[in-house]
């Protein structure tokens, strides 16, 4: 008879990479803690030390992911300082790549921003649409747009980029069709803005 330890190093972190991973290749339906301590070869119990149900391991998930989208676009957009057009579309190349390694996690960050989030997603999803908002602000220093319409804009960009990653997602377009649709949005955003 085999003995499993309740607990091994770092447990929250190695269930929520194994439960990625699951999430990635088997879907959501196949997530389950006592399969995930199993697994991390820890007892069925122990998972229940991090995660008091399924439900909190799903909001874990969706936090992380809201965080990791969020440093993503805000390091790809702050690799073009000087060109406000190019800062955009490497926020959006940044969020379609997002989509496209993990089209299960995204649909569950919003999934689960749409219920009762708890206040760490609801945290981590404000922190995403902080970093739209600031790369937004940068584009009022660099004249592309008033102040006035920060939000309204900051909107617009994010429901196009996640209208664009669920074609991608759900194969109705190919990934070089979306980077001609993310630089015809950009293009026409940016006319948008000027003429507004």
């Amino acid at each position: 008879m085999s003995h499993r330890p309740f607990h091994h190093g770092n447990l929250r972190t190695v269930l929520l990479e194994q439960a990625e991973v699951v999430l990635r290749e088997r879907g959501i339906d196949a997530l389950s803690l006592r399969e995930l301590a199993r697994e991390a070869g820890v007892s069925h119990g122990a998972p229940r030390s991090h995660f008091i149900d399924r439900g909190a391991l799903l909001d874990a998930l969706a936090e992380r992911g809201f965080i990791r989208l969020a440093d993503r676009i805000r390091e790809a957009a702050s690799r073009e300082p000087e060109d406000h057009a190019r800062a955009l579309h490497a926020a959006a190349s940044a969020y379609l790549a997002f989509a496209e390694r993990d089209p299960a996690l995204l649909d569950l960050m919003f999934a689960t921003k749409v219920g009762e989030p708890s206040e760490a997603v609801r945290g981590a999803a404000e922190r995403l649409f902080g970093t739209m908002t600031d790369i937004m602000n940068a584009g009022v220093e660099a004249g592309a747009y008033d102040a006035d319409d920060v939000g309204r804009l900051t909107l617009l960009l994010s429901a196009t980029v996640q209208g664009i990653a669920a074609l991608v997602t759900s194969r109705r377009i190919t990934t070089p069709q979306s980077e001609a649709l993310v630089d015809d949005a950009i293009r026409l955003f940016l006319k948008g803005a000027s003429a507004g």
